[in-house]
């Protein structure tokens, strides 16, 4: 499960959540322009826009979860499972894998006006990576300061929706999480007025009681209406550090903690009845240790504008930066950084 969005202030920002149970060991990956992009069904890019973002590096292939280009579009990827539908190879198509997606897009468009007549011919397949590596049941949000769309394959077609939030989550598809917010349209900011009787004395007693009914769980659907709901009304100054921390901000508003959202329970046989109370103790803790529960592996923001890509991840808080603009974007080879997971805590009084 997992949560995009987009933020503008004097630069255009452009992020997600990936919310799993388990690593691919993903790494911040640039695609400089002269790296040859190679597709199974569309000619080799030989050179094109240079990208950042999150991939699994397999076989010097970037599998991108995310990235932005050189010309501030973006794109992600997130779980649509039980929905995605991928066809076979179409003749007179642009029949593009979808581990292909993200940089055949990023590679060749500008602009969302770019990508949506691309998005015109396009084919999306159930070509798998290799016998390994199945095809991700995914949609994607495309966007840039103009605006966003999201894409989805499903039995029906391909389904290109206009994106006026600027957010998405995973189920269900894109037209219904957006009309799901008609029934949270009373929330506001604001301080509520008494609209239940004016025979009822009815006071507010706190702050924050405009958003009463806010939803609070880890569900996609109620996911998606609070993270709209924090970056619509979200306010900050314009400058890189207060605009990069705002977007963190609106993605904590979703943030998975360990233990909430439980995917798997390890087994153990049953215990002998004659087992002693220790014994039965640590296989209990056993079983606790094999639970496997949905945390946010890691939470990024990207200036698109700029190409600095920002992370957090589960146990490191600390923002790590990665410039594009510092490397070499003419180059031929992949530039990938490790993903720092381990807490930094800087002590303020150390002598």
């Amino acid at each position: 499960m997992c949560t995009a969005a987009t933020y503008q202030t004097k630069d255009f920002y452009f992020g997600r959540t990936l919310d799993y149970d388990f690593s691919y060991g993903e790494e911040v990956v640039i695609t400089p322009r002269n790296f040859p992009l190679d597709f199974r069904r569309q000619d080799t890019m030989d050179r094109h826009y240079a990208m950042i973002g999150i991939a699994h590096v397999a076989g010097n292939c970037p599998l991108y979860y995310e990235a932005v280009n050189e010309k501030g579009l973006g794109m992600a990827g997130l779980n649509f499972v039980g929905n995605a539908v991928y066809g076979k190879e179409q003749p007179g198509r642009d029949n593009v894998a979808t581990f292909e997606f993200i940089p055949w897009i990023l590679g060749q468009c500008a602009t969302l006006k770019e990508a949506r007549t691309r998005l015109e011919r396009i084919n999306l397949t159930d070509t798998p990576f290799d016998e390994k590596l199945s095809p991700a049941q995914l949609h994607w949000m495309i966007a840039d300061r103009s605006g966003a769309v999201v894409v989805e394959s499903v039995r029906e077609g391909l389904r290109i929706y206009e994106n006026p939030v600027g957010v998405l989550t995973n189920n269900p598809p894109f037209d219904r999480q957006l009309f799901q917010l008609n029934n949270y349209m009373h929330l506001s900011p604001k301080d509520p007025s008494n609209l239940f009787s004016d025979r009822l004395d009815l006071r507010i007693y706190g702050r924050g009681m405009g958003a009463l009914g806010l939803p609070g769980d880890l569900s996609s659907q109620s996911r998606f209406v609070r993270a709209a709901f924090v970056k619509m009304n979200s306010l900050s100054g314009d400058s890189e550090p207060e605009s990069v921390s705002q977007f963190f901000h609106i993605l904590g508003a979703v943030d998975q903690q360990r233990g909430c959202c439980e995917v798997g329970t390890g087994k153990f046989e049953d215990s002998d009845p004659n087992t002693d109370c220790d014994n039965t103790a640590d296989k209990l803790g056993d079983m606790r240790e094999r639970r496997k529960y949905e945390i946010t592996i890691y939470t990024c923001c990207c200036n698109a504008d700029k190409g600095i890509y920002y992370y957090t991840t589960y146990d490191n808080h600390q923002i790590t930066a990665v410039d594009m603009g510092l490397e070499n974007l003419d180059a031929s080879e992949l530039i990938s950084y490790p993903v720092i997971r381990e807490e930094q805590i800087r002590v303020q009084n150390l002598r």
